[in-house]
Protein backbone atom coordinates (compact mmCIF):
# COMPACT_ATOMS: atom_id res chain seq x y z
CA UNK A 1 0.00 0.00 0.00
CA UNK A 2 1.67 3.21 -1.18
CA UNK A 3 -0.24 6.33 -0.25
CA UNK A 4 1.00 9.87 0.25
CA UNK A 5 1.52 10.41 3.97
CA UNK A 6 0.30 14.00 3.55
CA UNK A 7 -2.94 12.80 1.93
CA UNK A 8 -3.54 10.26 4.71
CA UNK A 9 -2.97 12.88 7.41
CA UNK A 10 -5.14 15.37 5.51
CA UNK A 11 -7.98 12.87 5.30
CA UNK A 12 -7.54 12.17 9.01
CA UNK A 13 -7.78 15.88 9.82
CA UNK A 14 -10.99 16.23 7.78
CA UNK A 15 -12.37 13.11 9.48
CA UNK A 16 -11.56 14.64 12.85
CA UNK A 17 -13.30 17.90 11.96
CA UNK A 18 -16.37 15.90 10.90
CA UNK A 19 -16.27 14.06 14.24
CA UNK A 20 -16.06 17.38 16.06
CA UNK A 21 -19.05 18.61 14.05
CA UNK A 22 -21.06 15.50 15.03
CA UNK A 23 -20.37 16.16 18.72
CA UNK A 24 -21.24 19.85 18.33
CA UNK A 25 -24.54 19.05 16.59
CA UNK A 26 -25.31 16.37 19.18
CA UNK A 27 -24.93 18.83 22.06
CA UNK A 28 -26.84 21.50 20.12
CA UNK A 29 -29.79 19.08 19.78
CA UNK A 30 -29.72 18.50 23.54
CA UNK A 31 -29.64 22.24 24.22
CA UNK A 32 -32.35 23.04 21.67
CA UNK A 33 -34.60 20.32 23.14
CA UNK A 34 -34.25 22.04 26.52
CA UNK A 35 -34.88 25.49 25.05
CA UNK A 36 -31.30 26.75 25.58
CA UNK A 37 -29.30 26.53 22.31
CA UNK A 38 -25.51 26.60 22.77
CA UNK A 39 -25.83 26.16 26.54
CA UNK A 40 -23.37 23.24 26.60
CA UNK A 41 -20.41 24.96 24.84
CA UNK A 42 -21.03 28.03 27.01
CA UNK A 43 -21.01 25.84 30.11
CA UNK A 44 -17.86 24.03 29.02
CA UNK A 45 -16.13 27.31 28.16
CA UNK A 46 -16.91 28.73 31.60
CA UNK A 47 -15.84 25.51 33.31
CA UNK A 48 -12.45 25.37 31.57
CA UNK A 49 -11.72 29.05 32.19
CA UNK A 50 -13.10 29.53 35.71
CA UNK A 51 -14.04 26.05 36.93
CA UNK A 52 -17.68 27.09 37.40
CA UNK A 53 -20.47 24.68 36.45
CA UNK A 54 -23.36 27.11 36.58
CA UNK A 55 -25.75 28.08 33.73
CA UNK A 56 -24.16 30.80 31.61
CA UNK A 57 -26.06 33.69 30.06
CA UNK A 58 -24.99 34.22 26.45
CA UNK A 59 -23.67 37.75 26.87
CA UNK A 60 -21.08 39.35 24.60
CA UNK A 61 -18.28 37.99 26.82
CA UNK A 62 -19.86 34.52 26.89
CA UNK A 63 -20.05 34.46 23.10
CA UNK A 64 -16.31 35.05 23.05
CA UNK A 65 -15.78 32.10 25.40
CA UNK A 66 -18.00 29.89 23.23
CA UNK A 67 -16.02 30.87 20.15
CA UNK A 68 -12.69 30.10 21.86
CA UNK A 69 -13.98 26.75 23.14
CA UNK A 70 -15.29 25.85 19.67
CA UNK A 71 -11.89 26.56 18.11
CA UNK A 72 -10.16 24.37 20.70
CA UNK A 73 -12.83 21.68 20.25
CA UNK A 74 -12.32 21.40 16.49
CA UNK A 75 -8.54 21.68 16.79
CA UNK A 76 -8.48 18.78 19.28
CA UNK A 77 -10.64 16.63 17.00
CA UNK A 78 -8.45 17.46 13.98
CA UNK A 79 -5.38 16.28 15.92
CA UNK A 80 -7.20 13.13 17.06
CA UNK A 81 -8.22 12.46 13.46
CA UNK A 82 -4.66 12.88 12.19
CA UNK A 83 -3.23 10.55 14.86
CA UNK A 84 -5.96 7.99 14.19
CA UNK A 85 -5.24 8.13 10.44
CA UNK A 86 -1.53 7.48 10.99
CA UNK A 87 -2.35 4.57 13.34
CA UNK A 88 -4.71 3.04 10.77
CA UNK A 89 -2.04 3.37 8.07
CA UNK A 90 0.62 1.88 10.36
CA UNK A 91 -1.70 -0.99 11.37
CA UNK A 92 -2.26 -1.81 7.71
CA UNK A 93 1.51 -2.24 7.24
CA UNK A 94 2.22 -3.78 10.66
CA UNK A 95 -0.69 -5.89 11.94
CA UNK A 96 0.79 -6.05 15.44
CA UNK A 97 -0.09 -2.36 15.84
CA UNK A 98 -3.80 -3.06 15.48
CA UNK A 99 -4.06 -3.42 19.26
CA UNK A 100 -2.60 0.07 19.63
CA UNK A 101 -5.31 1.36 17.31
CA UNK A 102 -8.01 -0.24 19.47
CA UNK A 103 -6.47 1.24 22.63
CA UNK A 104 -6.45 4.67 21.00
CA UNK A 105 -10.12 4.32 20.02
CA UNK A 106 -11.11 3.27 23.57
CA UNK A 107 -9.01 6.09 25.06
CA UNK A 108 -10.83 8.55 22.79
CA UNK A 109 -14.16 7.33 24.20
CA UNK A 110 -13.18 7.61 27.88
CA UNK A 111 -10.94 10.71 27.78
CA UNK A 112 -13.74 13.28 27.74
CA UNK A 113 -15.71 11.40 30.40
CA UNK A 114 -12.66 11.37 32.68
CA UNK A 115 -12.10 15.07 32.02
CA UNK A 116 -15.68 15.92 33.00
CA UNK A 117 -15.54 13.69 36.09
CA UNK A 118 -12.50 15.64 37.31
CA UNK A 119 -14.73 18.68 37.76
CA UNK A 120 -16.93 16.84 40.26
CA UNK A 121 -20.63 15.98 40.69
CA UNK A 122 -21.91 19.26 39.22
CA UNK A 123 -20.14 18.51 35.95
CA UNK A 124 -21.36 14.92 35.69
CA UNK A 125 -24.91 16.11 36.45
CA UNK A 126 -24.74 18.69 33.63
CA UNK A 127 -23.19 16.21 31.18
CA UNK A 128 -24.30 12.61 32.01
CA UNK A 129 -21.91 9.86 30.96
CA UNK A 130 -24.31 8.19 28.49
CA UNK A 131 -24.77 11.50 26.66
CA UNK A 132 -20.99 11.75 26.18
CA UNK A 133 -20.57 8.10 25.17
CA UNK A 134 -23.39 8.26 22.61
CA UNK A 135 -21.93 11.41 21.04
CA UNK A 136 -18.40 10.00 20.95
CA UNK A 137 -19.55 6.71 19.42
CA UNK A 138 -21.40 8.52 16.65
CA UNK A 139 -18.40 10.79 16.06
CA UNK A 140 -16.08 7.76 15.88
CA UNK A 141 -18.38 6.03 13.39
CA UNK A 142 -18.52 9.11 11.14
CA UNK A 143 -14.75 9.60 11.31
CA UNK A 144 -14.04 5.98 10.38
CA UNK A 145 -16.66 5.98 7.64
CA UNK A 146 -15.22 9.11 6.04
CA UNK A 147 -11.59 8.02 6.32
CA UNK A 148 -12.19 4.54 4.94
CA UNK A 149 -14.32 6.03 2.15
CA UNK A 150 -11.40 8.28 1.24
CA UNK A 151 -8.89 5.42 1.63
CA UNK A 152 -10.79 2.35 0.32
CA UNK A 153 -7.66 0.34 -0.52
CA UNK A 154 -6.22 0.92 2.94
CA UNK A 155 -9.53 -0.06 4.51
CA UNK A 156 -9.72 -3.21 2.37
CA UNK A 157 -6.18 -4.22 3.32
CA UNK A 158 -6.82 -3.57 6.99
CA UNK A 159 -10.29 -5.13 7.28
CA UNK A 160 -10.12 -7.66 4.45
CA UNK A 161 -13.45 -9.47 3.90
CA UNK A 162 -14.98 -7.68 6.89
CA UNK A 163 -15.53 -4.61 4.70
CA UNK A 164 -18.43 -6.28 2.88
CA UNK A 165 -19.76 -7.64 6.19
CA UNK A 166 -19.91 -4.14 7.69
CA UNK A 167 -21.47 -2.78 4.50
CA UNK A 168 -24.24 -5.39 4.63
CA UNK A 169 -24.80 -4.65 8.31
CA UNK A 170 -25.12 -0.91 7.71
CA UNK A 171 -27.66 -1.48 4.90
CA UNK A 172 -29.65 -3.92 7.05
CA UNK A 173 -29.59 -1.52 10.01
CA UNK A 174 -30.80 1.43 7.92
CA UNK A 175 -33.54 -0.76 6.47
CA UNK A 176 -34.73 -1.77 9.94
CA UNK A 177 -34.57 1.81 11.22
CA UNK A 178 -36.63 3.11 8.29
CA UNK A 179 -39.27 0.41 8.81
CA UNK A 180 -39.67 1.12 12.53
CA UNK A 181 -39.73 4.89 11.91
CA UNK A 182 -42.42 4.41 9.24
CA UNK A 183 -44.37 2.12 11.59
CA UNK A 184 -44.47 4.81 14.30
CA UNK A 185 -45.24 7.54 11.76
CA UNK A 186 -48.26 5.62 10.45
CA UNK A 187 -49.46 4.93 14.00
CA UNK A 188 -49.01 8.56 15.08
CA UNK A 189 -50.66 9.93 11.94
CA UNK A 190 -53.62 7.60 12.39
CA UNK A 191 -53.89 8.89 15.97
CA UNK A 192 -53.90 12.50 14.71
CA UNK A 193 -50.46 13.33 16.19
CA UNK A 194 -47.69 12.88 13.58
CA UNK A 195 -44.18 12.33 15.00
CA UNK A 196 -45.52 12.05 18.54
CA UNK A 197 -43.64 8.82 19.36
CA UNK A 198 -40.12 9.99 18.34
CA UNK A 199 -40.78 13.35 20.04
CA UNK A 200 -41.90 11.56 23.23
CA UNK A 201 -38.82 9.34 23.21
CA UNK A 202 -36.63 12.34 22.43
CA UNK A 203 -38.12 14.28 25.35
CA UNK A 204 -37.39 11.36 27.66
CA UNK A 205 -33.80 10.94 26.44
CA UNK A 206 -32.73 14.56 26.01
CA UNK A 207 -34.38 16.49 28.81
CA UNK A 208 -35.42 13.80 31.29
CA UNK A 209 -39.13 14.46 30.86
CA UNK A 210 -41.17 12.69 33.52
CA UNK A 211 -44.71 13.65 32.48
CA UNK A 212 -45.54 12.03 29.09
CA UNK A 213 -48.79 13.98 28.81
CA UNK A 214 -47.19 17.43 28.95
CA UNK A 215 -44.70 17.79 26.09
CA UNK A 216 -44.71 19.32 22.63
CA UNK A 217 -43.56 17.85 19.32
CA UNK A 218 -40.51 19.84 18.20
CA UNK A 219 -38.01 19.40 15.39
CA UNK A 220 -35.12 19.15 17.88
CA UNK A 221 -36.73 16.26 19.77
CA UNK A 222 -37.69 14.37 16.60
CA UNK A 223 -34.30 14.92 14.91
CA UNK A 224 -32.33 14.06 18.04
CA UNK A 225 -34.15 10.81 18.65
CA UNK A 226 -34.00 9.90 14.94
CA UNK A 227 -30.21 10.18 15.00
CA UNK A 228 -30.03 7.84 18.02
CA UNK A 229 -32.59 5.52 16.44
CA UNK A 230 -30.63 5.06 13.21
CA UNK A 231 -27.30 4.74 15.02
CA UNK A 232 -28.64 1.97 17.28
CA UNK A 233 -30.11 0.06 14.35
CA UNK A 234 -26.89 0.35 12.33
CA UNK A 235 -24.92 -1.09 15.26
CA UNK A 236 -27.49 -3.89 15.53
CA UNK A 237 -27.24 -4.48 11.77
CA UNK A 238 -23.45 -4.81 11.90
CA UNK A 239 -23.65 -7.26 14.82
CA UNK A 240 -26.28 -9.35 13.04
CA UNK A 241 -24.21 -9.29 9.83
CA UNK A 242 -21.23 -10.71 11.73
CA UNK A 243 -23.44 -13.47 13.14
CA UNK A 244 -24.79 -14.24 9.67
CA UNK A 245 -21.27 -14.66 8.27
CA UNK A 246 -20.40 -16.92 11.21
CA UNK A 247 -23.55 -18.93 10.43
CA UNK A 248 -22.16 -19.84 7.03
CA UNK A 249 -19.46 -21.79 8.86
CA UNK A 250 -21.67 -23.07 11.69
CA UNK A 251 -25.35 -22.79 10.70
CA UNK A 252 -26.63 -23.26 14.26
CA UNK A 253 -25.22 -19.82 15.06
CA UNK A 254 -28.01 -18.32 12.95
CA UNK A 255 -30.21 -18.75 16.02
CA UNK A 256 -27.95 -16.14 17.58
CA UNK A 257 -29.85 -13.68 15.38
CA UNK A 258 -32.97 -14.37 17.40
CA UNK A 259 -31.07 -14.04 20.67
CA UNK A 260 -29.54 -10.77 19.45
CA UNK A 261 -33.01 -9.49 18.51
CA UNK A 262 -34.43 -10.33 21.95
CA UNK A 263 -31.43 -8.65 23.59
CA UNK A 264 -31.86 -5.54 21.42
CA UNK A 265 -35.58 -5.38 22.25
CA UNK A 266 -35.00 -5.82 25.99
CA UNK A 267 -32.25 -3.19 26.05
CA UNK A 268 -34.54 -0.66 24.37
CA UNK A 269 -37.46 -1.28 26.71
CA UNK A 270 -35.17 -1.35 29.76
CA UNK A 271 -33.47 1.92 28.78
CA UNK A 272 -36.75 3.76 28.21
CA UNK A 273 -38.23 2.31 31.42
CA UNK A 274 -35.09 3.35 33.34
CA UNK A 275 -35.50 6.95 32.17
CA UNK A 276 -39.29 7.09 32.55
CA UNK A 277 -41.45 4.20 33.74
CA UNK A 278 -44.60 5.68 32.19
CA UNK A 279 -43.06 5.84 28.69
CA UNK A 280 -43.61 2.20 27.73
CA UNK A 281 -47.25 2.41 28.84
CA UNK A 282 -47.69 5.66 26.92
CA UNK A 283 -46.23 4.26 23.69
CA UNK A 284 -47.66 0.77 24.11
CA UNK A 285 -45.43 -2.28 24.37
CA UNK A 286 -47.35 -3.97 21.53
CA UNK A 287 -46.54 -0.95 19.34
CA UNK A 288 -42.82 -1.27 20.06
CA UNK A 289 -42.74 -5.03 19.58
CA UNK A 290 -44.87 -4.88 16.42
CA UNK A 291 -42.60 -2.38 14.66
CA UNK A 292 -39.45 -4.24 15.62
CA UNK A 293 -40.83 -7.62 14.54
CA UNK A 294 -41.64 -6.22 11.09
CA UNK A 295 -38.13 -4.71 10.92
CA UNK A 296 -36.53 -8.01 11.97
CA UNK A 297 -38.50 -9.89 9.30
CA UNK A 298 -37.25 -7.46 6.65
CA UNK A 299 -33.65 -7.77 7.87
CA UNK A 300 -33.84 -11.57 7.85
CA UNK A 301 -35.31 -11.48 4.32
CA UNK A 302 -32.45 -9.21 3.24
CA UNK A 303 -29.84 -11.59 4.62
CA UNK A 304 -31.62 -14.59 3.16
CA UNK A 305 -31.51 -12.91 -0.26
CA UNK A 306 -27.74 -12.49 -0.05
CA UNK A 307 -27.08 -15.72 1.88
CA UNK A 308 -29.63 -18.16 0.40
CA UNK A 309 -27.90 -21.27 1.73
CA UNK A 310 -28.26 -20.36 5.42
CA UNK A 311 -31.74 -21.80 6.09
CA UNK A 312 -31.15 -25.11 4.18
CA UNK A 313 -27.84 -25.56 5.98
CA UNK A 314 -29.46 -24.95 9.39
CA UNK A 315 -32.02 -27.67 8.63
CA UNK A 316 -29.25 -29.95 7.37
CA UNK A 317 -27.14 -29.25 10.45
CA UNK A 318 -30.00 -30.01 12.85
CA UNK A 319 -30.69 -33.25 10.99
CA UNK A 320 -27.01 -34.16 11.39
CA UNK A 321 -27.10 -33.43 15.12
CA UNK A 322 -30.24 -35.56 15.50
CA UNK A 323 -28.62 -38.43 13.64
CA UNK A 324 -25.49 -38.16 15.78
CA UNK A 325 -27.61 -38.27 18.94
CA UNK A 326 -29.51 -41.33 17.70
CA UNK A 327 -26.39 -43.26 16.56
CA UNK A 328 -25.25 -44.40 20.06
CA UNK A 329 -28.72 -45.84 20.75
CA UNK A 330 -28.61 -47.81 17.47
CA UNK A 331 -25.13 -49.09 18.29
CA UNK A 332 -26.32 -50.24 21.71
CA UNK A 333 -29.42 -51.94 20.26
CA UNK A 334 -27.24 -53.87 17.79
CA UNK A 335 -24.88 -55.04 20.54
CA UNK A 336 -21.90 -52.98 19.38
CA UNK A 337 -19.89 -50.97 21.90
CA UNK A 338 -20.96 -47.38 22.33
CA UNK A 339 -18.66 -44.71 20.98
CA UNK A 340 -16.12 -43.56 23.50
CA UNK A 341 -15.99 -46.99 25.30
CA UNK A 342 -13.29 -49.68 25.10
Amino acid sequence: MHQSRARIIGDGVVAGVLGGLVIAVWFFIFDAANGHPLATPALLAAAFTSGAWQPVALTHAAWGLVFEYTVVHFLAFAIIGAIGAMLIEASERHSELFGTLLIFAIAFEVFFISLIMMFGPAATSALPWWKIIAGNLMATAVMLAYFLWRQPVLGQNLMGPWTSVVREGVVAGIMGAVIVAAWFLVYDTASGQPFRTPALLGAIVFNGMSQPAGFGVTAALVLGYTVLHFFAFIMFGIASSVLMVASEHEPVLAFGELILFVWFELCFVAFVTFLDQQAVEEIGWWNIVGGNVVALAAIIAYYEHYHPRIVPRIIERWSGLRDEAAQPRRDDAEGRPLRGTH
